[in-house]
């Protein structure tokens, strides 16, 4: 166990600094909060055509829905394990009107860049469908119960094929084209799963540089609690006890004097760097909690 102060001083700084969606994750993560608080609170991003925008992505500050921050609402609610029957229904509509052709989803849309958004959203075509943010928002859509009844439909099917034939085709481009894999591969039907994109993903994840190993690399790199956030994540199998408790030590050192974690990457802006901030000092404590460090 670790010294309450780690979990005190992070309290301070999410409910002085994180935007309300992170408030009430902490409040029902760790204080006994409501899951229909999270909802209610996540539910303001959502659009008239049920994507969500209005920077629920701290990056993407336009209103517009984007494909990434609707993933994200799917995670949240994947974090909860409570997929919002109300909040799904919306999705499910946006995602069948954006599903491109051939299958998936695109990236991002080129109407983000009318709005500050961080230099690496650099959109040059609407239709292309990409793994990311693809991958994760097929494995949740397979993942909850809510409601079933478009898994026959023409897009979501392509969306199936698309990604099962992107990863017959090679490697992740990187991290986040690698958690893509796993929220898939952890869902997906084992047809769409086979031995050998299984054999390839763990022989890539097990590469150097994949996993960032040491405790205090700098940049934008992901380290093993990056991928490790508990003892049930997928790369486990791919890191040691030793490892761990190294990344975990370091984890608690990087805590700021104001309580929160860092960014090692640009903020767009002073508020979206307190967003990203406050959204990532959840995940830290829940990494913390999870290896039972709080």
């Amino acid at each position: 166990m670790v010294q309450s102060n780690v979990l005190e001083q992070a309290r301070a700084f999410i409910y002085s600094n994180a935007r309300l969606l992170d408030r009430k994750r902490f409040e029902y993560l760790f204080e006994g909060g409501s899951k229909e608080e999270v909802l209610r609170a996540l539910k303001a991003y959502q659009n008239d055509d049920g994507g969500f925008g209005n920077a629920l992505e701290p990056d993407i500050r336009c209103p517009n829905s984007q494909p990434v921050p609707t993933e994200y609402a799917l995670y949240v609610m994947s974090e909860l394990d409570c997929f919002d029957a109300d909040i799904l229904n919306g999705i499910i509509r946006y995602l069948k009107a954006i599903a491109v052709p051939g299958g998936g989803f695109p990236l991002a849309y080129r109407s983000l860049q009318q709005y500050p958004h961080a230099p690496w959203w650099k959109i040059e075509d609407d239709g292309a469908a990409s793994i990311n943010p693809t991958g994760q928002i097929m494995g949740y859509l397979l993942k909850q119960k809510t409601r079933n009844d478009f898994v026959e439909e023409e897009w979501f099917k392509r969306s199936l094929n698309f990604v099962k034939k992107t990863m017959e085709q090679g490697t992740p481009a990187g991290y986040h084209d690698g958690i893509q894999w796993i929220t898939f591969l952890e869902h997906a039907p084992e047809s769409y799963r086979s031995i050998d994109t299984k054999r390839r993903f763990d022989e890539w994840l097990a590469s150097p540089g994949v996993i960032e190993r040491n405790p205090h690399a700098e940049g934008y790199v992901h380290k093993v609690l990056d991928w490790v956030t508990g003892p049930q994540s997928y790369a486990a199998q791919f890191v040691t006890e030793a490892e761990i408790e190294e990344h975990l030590s370091a984890l608690i050192a990087e805590q700021e004097g104001d309580g929160g974690w860092p960014i090692n990457f640009p903020a767009v802006s002073s508020l979206g760097e307190l967003e990203w901030r406050g959204s990532l000092t959840v995940e830290r404590l829940k990494t913390l909690r999870a290896f039972g460090k709080l």
